[in-house]
Parts: C-alpha cells; structure tokens; sequence
C-alpha cells in the first residue's frame, strides 16, 4: 500500500464535521464522545430540557416505593425520564426490573448507572414494549410508568388491559431550551454540517429555533417513527437511521460526504438521497 493510500484508509470518517448534539447530560456526553472517535467536532446544544411535574407529591411518592421494592417493573419510555431518575437520586432495586422502549433510552439509563432487563426486538414503542412485557409477564405484577405529561397512555392501556397493576405517573413536562446566539448563526451559515434528531420534542425545537437550515446541512434523525415526527414538525429530513440507536445515527450521517456541495443534491424538497431511509418513516 502506497502513502497516500494509507493515509487515506487512517481518515475518520467524519473528519471536519460538526455535529450538533441537541441534548447534554450523560447521553449528550456519551454521543460527544462517539462522534469525536469518529473525527467529528460536537456541538453541545441541549434544545429541551424537562420542567418538574405538575403534580410533585404523585411522582416523590412513586419513587420512594420504587426504592422499596414495591414494583416488579419500571417502564422508562425516554431519555429525559432517565434525566429525572438521575436527579431525583432514584434508586431502583436489583428486584425491579427495567424495560427501556429502545436503544437510545437503554444507554441513557446505562450511562448513569442503572440496569436494563428488557429492550423491545422490533419494535421500538411504547405499545412494542407492552407487547413484548405481556409476553414475558403471564402472571399480574407490579409496574411503574414513567412518563411525560403529552404522552398517550397506550402502554398503561395495554398492560392494564393484560391484567397488571399499573401505577401511570407524569414524571415530567418537556419544555424548550433557547440556544445561543453564536450557535444559532453558525447552524443559519452553514458552519453545522449536521443536526441530529432524537425525538419528536428534539424536531418541534429545531424547526421553531432555527429558522433557516442551509440545504447543505444534514437532518439526520435516529429512526422512522422520529422522523415522521420531525416531518410533523415541518422539517426536511435527508436521513433516516436503520436502527434506534445512536451508532445507526451516525454511520447514517458518516455515508455522506463533507463538504455537500450544492450540485451533489437536489435542493431539500424530499429528493436527496435516502441512505439508509425506511420509507414508512
């Protein structure tokens, strides 16, 4: 092998991106990390944060008899609830096992120190997961529900239906975050290559934040059911990850080349190549 053919093989993929991480904390953390071991510059800029439930006593009283053993089960149904286990110091015994509804929500709990028993094969949602539970669970047991104050009660429904003792409780209220000046005008020139999309809430934030996204810019977003939500919210989504989780993001991002020049692809009307795209997204 020649010089410059090796040199070439040693290239990142991603060298001389940046990618805009839309959460912080452990996960935001966590996905930093893999970007930069794949040569990207991240962007830290947490676009929603959550707000404390509306009903305080429900949620401090479910957590204090999780802590005591009292549930067979814990569902966690995202990445911001496990931002609320980790600052409310929840403590979930070894008895209790966890469901996570994907990949993503499994290395947030993970990455702060919990375990997880129980991550759906297929499908990665609420009703994947009651599907999955109900299988494995014959007998009526004991179940916590965590979850935002907007969500559908589809997992409480089915697992009630199935015979379980379900305790549904609001863990939080997801409000948005205002980014910088310097970051906003560095995704409106073009400077961000990338912006990944994580969740519905994620999506309504770049739409309603960022007013103008270059065409260049990638919207990578991390599975079918976000970007049909991302679409939802008015975004142009070029890219859709195979899998739920963070690493199927990025290799998503990682098949396109830097820079996009705007002859390479048709302007951001639905015609750019769809690497990795399920169409039912």
């Amino acid at each position: 092998m020649n010089t410059a053919a090796a040199q070439h093989q040693s290239v990142k993929p991603l060298t001389g991106w940046r990618v805009l991480v839309p959460r912080g904390g452990p996960w935001g953390d966590g996905v930093a990390a893999t970007l930069r071991r794949q040569g990207a510059t991240p962007v830290i800029a947490p676009l929603i944060n959550f707000a404390p439930t509306n009903d305080q006593a429900a949620l401090e009283q479910a957590l204090a008899d999780l802590a005591a053993g009292r549930f067979d089960w814990l569902t966690v149904t995202s990445a911001t609830t496990v931002d609320v286990l980790y600052a409310y110091r929840a403590v979930v015994p070894a008895s209790t096992k966890i469901a996570a509804v994907g990949e993503t929500t499994a290395a947030a709990l993970l990455a702060v120190g919990y375990h997880v028993d129980l991550v759906p094969d297929r499908d990665n949602s609420a009703a994947g997961m009651a599907e999955q539970m109900i299988g494995l669970e014959p007998q009526p047991r004991d179940i916590l529900t965590l979850r935002s104050e907007i969500a559908k009660p589809v997992l409480t429904r089915m697992l009630t239906d199935a015979g379980h003792r379900v305790r549904s409780v609001v863990a939080y209220r997801t409000v948005g975050v205002p980014v910088t000046d310097r970051i906003a005008e560095d995704v409106r020139s073009g400077r961000i290559n990338a912006i990944l999309v994580t969740s519905g809430s994620v999506a309504e934030q770049v739409h309603e934040q960022f007013a103008h996204i270059p065409a260049t810019t990638l919207i990578a977003a991390i599975g079918p059911r976000t970007a049909k939500d991302a679409r939802r919210a008015g975004l142009d989504v070029d890219v859709v990850a195979e899998a739920q989780t963070v690493d199927a993001l990025i290799d998503a991002v990682a098949k396109f080349s830097l820079p996009h020049a705007a002859d390479e692809f048709a302007p951001r009307t639905g015609a750019l190549p769809r690497l990795g795209m399920d169409s039912r997204g």
